[in-house]
């Protein structure tokens, strides 16, 4: 992740690497110079009782292995059979867009992009799944 750059609200939490660090007061910026560090915002992260439609499961995926909760090997392979799953139903060209550079990312190691670009499905999905019920 080299280059990274986050900006912390005050008081907000991150996780890198396995330590939880909150930020002061104070709006800070931090860089993140080490390749491949594994980088989580928590106010991003989806908890379990969460992870209940496609998409939400397979950022999940993505939060465990930045979280080092899950292998980065089997978490890679999870992620990508979850994103040709999601392809194959998100048909749209937007979604295809995306999808493509969360594949991209994943096999590029690039786990804290894919779940960025993930993520942006989620309002989508609630759409979509609120139009069927309702």
């Amino acid at each position: 992740m080299s280059g990274l750059v986050l900006k912390l609200s005050p008081k907000e939490r991150v996780l890198i690497n396995g330590a939880v660090i909150e930020n002061g007061d104070r709006r800070s910026r931090l860089s993140i110079v080490t390749p491949n560090a594994n980088i989580l915002r928590l106010k991003d992260a989806i908890h379990p009782e969460e992870v209940n439609t496609p998409v939400r499961r397979v950022c999940y995926i993505a939060q465990l292995i930045l979280s080092g909760d899950a292998e980065s090997d089997e978490g890679k392979l999870q992620l990508l059979r979850g994103i040709e799953q999601l392809s194959q139903v998100l048909t749209d060209s937007d979604s295809r867009t995306i999808l493509v550079a969360a594949s991209s990312t994943v096999l590029d190691d690039q786990f804290y992009q894919a779940l960025k670009h993930l993520r942006t499905l989620l309002p989508r999905e609630e759409r979509l799944l609120s139009a069927r019920f309702a």
